[in-house]
């Protein structure tokens, strides 16, 4: 019964995937990203080895955020906005 009133209140948000344009979905389903972010954090933590505090340590970990976001937003389009503008319109338009 918990399980089956779980599934019943988050129902929205479980489907919202399939709400996406097709081209999106082989991006969504891998954690790749998110994979390589960490052992890059894992590498760089290493060379460093001994950090003199908590916060110098998330200076670290926050830089290298910050760089592979600048990276993605220079290099790649992973996901492709415009698809999904495109796809918003289509639905918005069936819908009325």
């Amino acid at each position: 019964p918990r399980l089956t009133s779980w599934v019943e209140e988050t129902i929205e948000q479980t489907l919202t995937f399939f709400r996406l344009p097709r081209q999106h979905h082989k991006h969504l389903k891998s954690t790749n990203m998110l994979e390589r972010l960490n052992e890059e954090i894992r590498r760089r933590t290493y060379v460093v080895r001994i950090f003199p505090n908590a916060q110098s340590c998330l200076r670290l970990v926050r830089a290298l955020a910050v760089e592979t976001h600048e990276n993605w937003m220079e290099a790649n389009r992973y996901i492709n906005m415009d698809d999904l503008r495109e796809h918003k319109k289509l639905a918005m338009r069936q819908a009325a």
